[in-house]
């Protein structure tokens, strides 16, 4: 496929709700106008702005201005660069229309940890070092409980029914997290690529979160060049396992080596469709999913 591509009809309604582009430390290949512009041009309804090094939600704001028919939201990670594990800093988020509130990525221990033994020379390059490897984050204390002002970010986010994702925390650390949420009241909980060699989750795991009323992100980068940690046969019989109902499909591009991301969720949707998921199957997962976390 080249830059004259078109898109697959499935798109059209529907939502990305993993995507980076700049403003970013980190080379990106479109600015949040172009990536927006082209969703346009591919008839989708919404996108979901994420940003490790800073707030996406006043981003997105500016753009819901221009585009007012268009669902552009973002959110705020908890990396130490954002305020940390900040109840402060997250209600303030919230405050501002904050849809999302990502649980650390750059900063978490299990990032820090992957990427101590994996080699990945076109991720999270900047002019600056941003691992931060002496500060990293858990959300649990040295007794294994969730940490009190992770209590305090969870309630937060069930008080203004907001999204949880687990950014790129250890499988350890989800279980744990979900059930803190859920009792907090939380009830949109993202389980961010699940299959990704970041901090993949065993597929029983998965199972387990989606009887915990868990959605789990099935992420196009996970079966990229990139990291190779499933064929995309694999990822279609993941979600066949799990049922659509339980997945949205997300491609975590934005990288200035990768194709943009409406193209890669545009070759995802073909992909899978070629390994028998329904055209049904796929609109629960990039139209009707996305939206029932959205609303």
């Amino acid at each position: 496929m080249n830059n004259t591509e078109t898109y697959h009809p499935l798109l059209k309604g529907g939502y990305e709700l993993h995507v980076h582009s700049s403003p970013s430390i980190f080379p990106r290949k479109q600015t949040d106008w172009e990536l927006v512009e082209e969703a346009r041009r591919a008839g989708m309804n919404g996108l979901v702005l994420k940003a490790h090094e800073g707030s996406s939600y006043d981003r997105a704001y500016l753009i819901r201005e221009k585009y007012p028919e268009m669902d552009v939201y973002g959110g705020l990670v908890c990396n130490i660069f954002t305020g940390g594990l900040s109840p402060h800093a997250v209600d303030m988020a919230l405050q501002m229309g904050a849809k999302v509130v990502w649980m650390p990525t750059i900063s978490a221990a299990q990032h820090q940890k992957y990427f101590a033994h994996h080699q990945k020379d076109r991720f999270f390059n900047s002019k600056k070092s941003l691992d931060y490897s002496e500060s990293v984050l858990r959300v649990m204390d040295d007794s294994n409980n969730i940490k009190e002002e992770v209590k305090k970010i969870v309630s937060l986010i069930a008080e203004y029914d907001a999204v949880l994702a687990t950014g790129h925390l250890a499988p350890n650390e989800v279980g744990p997290l979900v059930a803190e949420a859920k009792k907090a009241g939380v009830t949109r909980i993202l389980i961010q690529h699940a299959d990704l060699g970041i901090a993949q989750i065993p597929l029983e795991m998965q199972l387990e979160l989606v009887r915990e009323g868990c959605i789990i992100e099935k992420c196009y980068l996970a079966c990229s060049e990139d990291f190779n940690n499933l064929s995309a046969k694999e990822m279609a019989n993941s979600i066949k396992y799990l049922g659509s109902s339980n997945c949205v499909l997300v491609t975590d591009y934005g990288q200035e080596h990768n194709v943009t991301p409406i193209k890669g969720l545009s070759r995802f949707i073909t992909e899978l469709v070629s390994y028998g998921v329904t055209e049904q199957e796929i609109t629960s997962m990039i139209k009707d999913n996305p939206k029932s976390l959205l609303k």
